[in-house]
């Protein structure tokens, strides 16, 4: 009975990096993408967002996985693993991760004047925003990050969950299933869903940030986590994640499809949209809620990516390093890359917002290329040596591991015809 409440206890403490995770995930790819699907399509594409997280779900739970089996972070393993996937990785991240940042602050900043109506620019407002985020992760630290993200996440759930109770109706549901969907196979429908795929819940370079965060709790604990703790972890994080994006799927379709309004492809724009018509369907009461669940749901991935990023490049150089000396060293890297990137995404808002767009593309192109290149890494990572083998996957896990991956490789293909053949 002892050994078991230990266990539970050993669990609990355990939780954290999965939430981090979800506080990432949640953000674009929720608050646009999901309630766009639903939007623009109704019922028709849930089928997407259920296939989307579960052909991921394997990868990201591998990072987990390697940080608790063997007390390493991916990026240690990418680098044990060859050149190639050590190489590309520092691509994808040297590619994306000023863009990315860029683009979840600037969402954020919108949705911070929506709910706040100071009459400050969307630049000021991001400016304030990554300020705000900087001084929490210096001050607090992992903890700091750990105990926020607990609280927003849990805050936004039920601000979701609460939002899609109240747009449940016989009007909304008859509504939705009435109303003729567009067909899914004309160019931009078939565009749209393989972004939709690519973006949800959260592109695959995120199982690096929860190996580094998995490690860093263990670090927090001052003792290693368990494969089962850090499974039940990742299971209570990406879930969330996954559900929120459901949330946010229902209220596009309960809400938004068949309106009748022309959405535009400005997250901004769209996001001021989205509450607008809250208010004209629920009742002017809603527009608080909704204002400040979208927003809480962008701010928990600019706290998280603000975060990741800094720890991503203070393991890149010598990521087998764990030393006393070597952690201050890291340490030092941190502090100096949370203010470089912040400032740099900026500068890319300031000089060249009217090309955003175009570098956003980039940044999600080469999210959604990578994937496959990242999830076989992955596997290798914990069905090979370098994994002990109690914990490596057992045999099914291994052909649906190998099932999701064939599904992100035709997802590539498709992705690569439309865009170039087409």
């Amino acid at each position: 009975m002892k050994q078991k409440i230990n266990s539970k206890k050993s669990i609990l403490k355990s939780i954290g990096p999965g939430f981090l995770l979800a506080g990432a995930a949640i953000g674009v790819s929720h608050l646009v993408q999901a309630t766009r699907a639903g939007a623009d399509y109704g019922f028709i594409l849930i089928w997407v967002l259920i296939i989307a997280c579960v052909s991921k779900y394997p990868f990201l739970e591998f990072g987990s996985r390697f940080a608790a089996g063997t007390g390493n972070h991916l990026i240690t393993g990418y680098k044990k693993l060859g050149k190639f996937p050590y190489w590309i990785y520092i691509l994808i991240t040297i590619g994306s991760m000023f863009i990315i940042q860029a683009a979840v602050t600037i969402v954020t900043a919108g949705l911070a004047e929506r709910l706040f109506n100071f009459g400050w620019p969307p630049f000021l407002w991001s400016a304030i925003i990554l300020i705000a985020c900087i001084t929490l992760l210096l001050i607090g630290k992992y903890p700091g990050l750990d105990k926020s993200m607990k609280i927003i996440v849990t805050v936004l759930t039920l601000a979701t969950l609460a939002a899609v109770i109240l747009a449940f109706s016989p009007e909304t549901i008859n509504n939705a299933i009435s109303t003729q969907p567009p067909s899914l196979w004309t160019t931009a429908s078939l565009g749209f869903i393989i972004a939709f795929m690519g973006w949800m819940p959260i592109p695959l370079d995120a199982s690096v940030w929860h190996s580094i965060w998995t490690r860093e709790k263990a670090s927090q604990n001052k003792n290693k986590i368990s494969v089962k703790g850090a499974f039940a972890d990742f299971n209570l994080g990406y879930l969330s994640a996954a559900f929120i994006g459901l949330l946010f799927f229902l209220l596009g379709v309960l809400v938004m499809f068949g309106s009748g309004t022309s959405f535009s492809s400005n997250s901004v724009e769209f996001s001021s949209q989205l509450v607008d018509l809250y208010g004209k369907t629920l009742g002017e009461w809603s527009k608080p809620l909704i204002s400040a669940a979208a927003f809480i749901t962008m701010l928990s991935t600019v706290i998280t990516v603000t975060d990741a990023y800094p720890r991503v490049i203070s393991e890149l150089k010598d990521p087998e390093k764990d030393k006393p000396e070597d952690k201050k060293g890291k340490w030092q890297v941190y502090r100096v890359s949370i203010f470089i990137i912040p400032i740099l995404s900026l500068s890319i808002l300031y000089f060249l917002s009217g090309s955003f767009t175009i570098l956003v593309d980039f940044a999600a192109g080469l999210s959604f290329l990578s994937a496959p290149f990242l999830a076989w890494f992955n596997y290798k990572l914990v069905s090979g040596e370098q994994m002990p083998e109690k914990h490596r996957p057992g045999k099914n896990y291994k052909i649906f591991s190998l099932v999701c991956f064939a599904l992100l490789v035709a997802f590539n293909f498709v992705y690569l015809y439309y865009n170039f053949l087409t």
